[in-house]
């Protein structure tokens, strides 16, 4: 039987505004000298899962991956580096374009570096049964709705709250389907590929545990966390990271 080709969509398009420093959040260096950039590509580049890599970043960031992170750490599933779009969505939808000949696709955050193994066998179970699925966590802390003025609307049941992380990953042709569909709605209406799923009505999502630790690196208070998490990462996933050096 012919093996499901998996292709990993790495987002990292984004100017990082909320770090309030002038390099783009992906490409600062988390531990080790390497940028943040580099953990969820060497994670995706040692799965054996995943087949393929498209790598979706700034156009003032194509030069700097090919060099500094495919090229130097041999990186050879990254078959295209492509510049991203306006919005997120955009982005995204430039790696779909860039897709060939894949069965299923895993939209990953570039600013999410602690992705691991087990995780992605988790999601490609989910794909498998599903088409449709995301990882993320039980909330921990009761979420309250507001309303526009500030003021408390609802209480979702906590049991049922989940804070949604990447990968997010698809059947190929149902996520493009979906993202066609929603060209026609305003983008704060879709923020993650998931919503777009779910607002296309093409599929249900089946969320997936997802870790604590694969948390998405968005203001200076994150990056102090992610380094603390690099330190105490597990010997294992820290080998395959150094087997990669040049």
């Amino acid at each position: 039987m012919k093996k499901e080709k998996c292709t990993a969509i790495v987002v990292a398009a984004g100017q990082g505004t909320r770090m309030g420093m002038q390099t783009q959040k992906q490409f600062i260096d988390l531990g080790e000298g390497r940028p943040i950039l580099y953990y969820p590509l060497a994670c995706f580049q040692a799965s054996a899962i995943i087949d393929e890599i498209i790598l979706v970043t700034s156009p003032e960031g194509v030069d700097f991956c090919r060099s500094e992170i495919v090229e130097r750490y041999h990186m050879d599933k990254v078959t295209r580096i492509i510049p991203g779009g306006k919005e997120r969505r955009d982005s995204v939808n430039e790696g779909l374009r860039a897709c060939a000949d894949t069965d299923y696709v895993f939209i990953h955050d570039g600013a999410r570096p602690f992705v691991t193994e087990e995780i992605l066998e988790r999601a490609m179970g989910a794909v498998r049964r599903h088409k449709a699925c995301a990882v993320g966590v039980p909330a921990k802390d009761t979420v309250k709705l507001l309303d526009e003025e500030g003021f408390v609307d609802g209480t979702p049941d906590r049991e049922k709250t989940w804070l949604v992380q990447t990968p997010q990953c698809f059947a190929y042709p149902l996520i493009c389907r979906a993202h066609e569909k929603m060209r026609e709605m305003p983008s704060k209406m879709v923020t993650d590929d998931a919503m777009a799923v779910e607002a296309s009505g093409l599929a249900k999502v089946k969320m997936v545990m997802g870790a604590y630790t694969n948390l998405k690196i968005t203001t200076p208070e994150d990056l102090e966390i992610a380094r603390i998490f690099l330190k105490k990462s597990d010997p294992k996933n820290l080998k395959l990271m150094v087997d990669m050096d040049p």
